[in-house]
């Protein structure tokens, strides 16, 4: 893999952390969450792990 794709893919990791801490920050600090919006979040969620696990992979091969 080059070193320019390397980057790419850091880049996008730092993105994606960035985001999924942002969502569990806030999920963390908001009280009146109704179900509808923590089902929501969380597949948001689900969706950056998976692309975080995706992404992590691909930067070990």
């Amino acid at each position: 893999m080059g070193v320019v794709q390397e980057c790419k893919i850091e880049k996008a990791l730092e993105y994606y952390n960035f985001k999924s801490n942002q969502i569990k920050d806030f999920i963390n600090s908001s009280k009146d969450l109704t179900v509808d919006e923590i089902i929501e979040y969380g597949q948001s969620l689900s969706v950056l792990e998976s692309k975080i696990t995706a992404l992590e992979v691909a930067l070990e091969n």
